[in-house]
């Protein structure tokens, strides 16, 4: 099986004769073209499309940060890893701005550098397939547009439909439905909504949801997940640049700000925001306005902010780690949403995603049987309604017409797997699988843990000291539950 195709750029003959036969002899299938100039090097990108681009950061003529600009233009989906010089330190961090996947410093260690290649390699493979999926789910979706909105038609006209952005808020509960009457009261009010509850409990459906109640419903609803943005780039991505406001700005951006237009901005996760980023944050929500970096004049903003936080954000403000005054300016009006271990509308959820699910995967699936429920009803959902929503999807890929216990995905908190890294589990109980994964698991979480603490909290210092990107890097700390801000609370107290 092929590991893919490289190409490697430096003016060095003998790295150039040494990198390729050291990455061919330590990955099977590994093609490699070399190239000693930059101006080389753009020819054979614009004749290929590779997995990955390793250059040094330093070649004659064109230098590597000016041919990543060029890669990022024509490939930005080419992951391109930067070879540096000991003392090299601004040159890395103008490199990680502009795009660059990874820096490898000289004398190079090969293995951190195979395993970074291949980590890149791998990434541009998944890229392609979600591409591909996506394009799929697309075709998919144009086909049933026609059909979907003439049953919408027709319920509508009968009065058998709710509005479509409520339908998975409404239970059997008080707490849902008094949230379902905030959501109508704030939609068509010029009021800033701060939407708070752990993570997976629907803030975004929420905010989707006042954006489709609301006037603005024609115009753009744009989503930011400030905790997913490096602190060094969230000011570029939240209200744009000009031209050479900074190294690797080679052209006019407009930040998110301008892109939502009339519409509504959703920032998630806005506990993430850094101070210096919140002070300008407070300018846009009073002044309604936002200076572009690099610009001298002002853009006028006219989106509707909605915020959304997994952690309370006045207790964050009280203890110095979000500022109050851009606190109270969201906080006009507030939605709390519960956890959904506290609702009582866990089986009405699954069964709206159940003809979703079998819509998105073409296996159309008729029901959840009375066992499969209690299942569902039993379990404490520490993913909250994200996870509940992917427990349907793959359930119903594995059934055929009803869903049973054995098509559902999730483990009872006393399971044997769970239970085995607390002790030893008799023989019988667990395979030696579920055992290793559980182990794996936790060992994961508790380097992620240690270095939090050693960087108080800083996911990209954390990310570089684990030697894995910032993605990938959040997405674990979504998927454990981890939060970095109590890493910089334990570090203040």
């Amino acid at each position: 099986m092929s590991e893919g195709h490289v190409l490697i750029v430096d003016d060095d003959p003998a790295l150039l004769q040494a990198l390729p036969e050291a990455l061919q002899m330590r990955m099977t299938g590994l093609t490699v073209d070399t190239a000693q100039s930059g101006a080389v090097a753009l020819d054979r990108i614009t004749a290929r499309d590779y997995d990955a681009i390793v250059t040094d950061i330093k070649i004659p003529g064109m230098d590597g940060l000016e041919l990543l600009a060029e890669i990022r233009t024509h490939r930005p989906d080419t992951p391109t890893l930067m070879i540096t010089g000991y003392g090299e330190h601004d040159l890395v961090v103008q490199a990680l701005r502009a795009g660059a996947y990874d820096f490898i410093r000289k004398p190079i260690d090969r293995d951190y550098f195979v395993g970074s290649l291949r980590r890149a390699i791998e990434k541009r493979g998944l890229s392609r397939r979600v591409k591909g999926q996506q394009l799929a789910v697309e075709r998919h979706l144009n086909e049933l547009e026609a059909i979907v909105e003439e049953r919408t038609r027709e319920l509508r006209e009968t009065n058998q439909v709710t509005e479509s952005p409520l339908r998975f808020l409404i239970g059997a509960n008080g707490q849902m439905e008094k949230i379902v009457e905030q959501i109508k009261q704030v939609a068509d009010s010029p009021l800033t909504v701060l939407v708070e509850g752990e993570t997976g409990t629907g803030k975004e459906l929420v905010a989707r949801a006042i954006h489709q109640l609301s006037a603005r419903r024609e115009k753009p609803f744009v989503a930011v997940d400030c905790g997913a943005i490096p602190d060094t780039l969230i000011e570029s991505e939240l209200f744009g640049h000009e031209k050479g406001a900074f190294t690797g700005a080679h052209q006019r951006k407009e930040g998110q700000f301008q892109l939502a237009g009339g519409g509504t901005l959703f920032l998630d996760e806005i506990v993430n925001l850094p101070l210096p980023t919140q002070a300008k944050l407070l300018r846009a929500l009073q002044e309604r306005q936002v200076q572009p970096l690099g610009s001298k004049r002002p853009v006028q903003v006219l989106a509707r902010i909605i915020a959304a936080s997994n952690v309370p954000l006045e207790r964050e403000a009280r203890a110095g780690r979000f500022r109050q005054d851009v606190y109270y300016r969201l906080n006009e009006f507030a939605i709390t949403l519960p956890p959904l271990r506290e609702r009582d509308n866990i089986l009405h959820l699954a069964s709206e995603f159940l003809p979703e699910a079998g819509m998105e995967l073409g296996r159309p699936c008729r029901k959840i049987s009375e066992a499969a429920a209690q299942v569902l009803l039993r379990y404490h959902w520490p993913g909250n309604v994200r996870e509940l929503r992917n427990v349907i999807r793959r359930a119903v890929l594995l059934a055929a017409d009803v869903i049973e216990p054995a098509h559902l995905s999730v483990i009872p908190v006393d399971s044997p797997a769970t239970a085995a890294l607390r002790e030893a589990p008799a023989p019988g109980d667990c395979s030696l699988k579920e055992i290793a994964d559980a182990a794996a698991a936790q060992a994961e979480q508790d380097a992620i843990r240690r270095v939090l603490q050693l960087t108080s909290g800083n996911k990209s210092e954390a990310a570089r000291l684990l030697r894995t990107d910032y993605k990938t890097l959040y997405l674990k700390l979504k998927q454990y539950r981890i939060d970095a801000a109590l890493f910089r609370e334990s570090r203040a107290s």
